[in-house]
């Protein structure tokens, strides 16, 4: 099952340089390893022949015998990115807002800059350890490391990454995904308590599973049942649909 962890912190604080150094480490183990990064800016540059390509068409595709990119002129969310992947280990950079997935809280060198939100803003219940200097972290109770130990930083990882669906189906008894990330995040809770993930009836697309809160697995379930309930040869048991 895919495991994400996020990486958050303020401008300069060390986020990027981490991503890299996580994601090789990954890689080392024999991981295969994705990052995505969010950003409150462009990705492409004005000017350039995807950017006026973009200003004619919603979807622009890139292909060069090193790489191939994909660019969609509107904001697409995690979920909606994360099927194009092929990966054990998602790393996202930035996405503060995030509410599904654990992190790790990036703190910058040195004092405050004057009016910047504390560093606790960044602590949200979903913080698996912090990465910087000790003396910002005060009273949090989180693991604590320094830069270059991208070792340990990748065990805790590699023990604690998740990915829940942020369906906000309310089967695992909380209103949001959210309430239950924090308590996977607290040891209290763990991904078996989401049955969108473990649904009744699985769905798999290209591979991967794809999460079905009760109320459409439901419907899935019964259409399926109902449909094929009339033909001669069918029993009740496993079944197995494929396209």
């Amino acid at each position: 099952m895919l495991k994400a962890v996020g990486i958050v912190g303020y401008k300069s604080s060390g986020k990027t340089t981490l991503a890299r150094t996580l994601a090789r480490e990954l890689a080392g183990r024999s991981h295969e390893v994705a990052v995505i990064k969010h950003s409150s800016h462009p990705l492409d540059l004005p000017g350039k022949d995807t950017a006026v390509l973009g200003e004619a068409a919603g979807q622009v595709g890139f292909i060069s015998p090193q790489e191939t990119a994909v660019f969609w002129k509107k904001p697409l969310s995690l979920e909606n990115i994360l099927p194009y992947l092929e990966a054990d280990f998602v790393i996202v950079e930035g996405l503060k807002q995030g509410k599904t997935f654990p992190k790790i809280v990036c703190l910058r060198e040195g004092p405050d800059d004057a009016g910047r939100d504390p560093p606790e803003d960044l602590f949200d219940g979903l913080a698996i350890c912090a990465v910087g200097p000790a003396d910002q972290i005060g009273g949090l109770d989180v693991p604590f490391f320094e830069r270059d130990e991208v070792g340990p930083i990748a065990d805790l990882v590699e023990e604690k990454g998740f990915k829940l669906p942020n369906l906000d189906c309310g089967g695992c008894g909380h209103e949001t995904c959210y309430g239950l990330a924090r308590e996977i995040v607290a040891g209290s809770g763990s991904l078996e308590d989401c049955v969108s993930l473990q649904p009744a009836t699985e769905v798999k697309v290209d591979g991967q599973p794809l999460p079905l809160n009760p109320f459409i697995s439901g419907i899935v379930r019964s259409t399926i049942l109902g449909m094929l309930s009339p033909l001669k040869g069918f029993k009740r048991g496993k079944i197995e649909i494929r396209i």
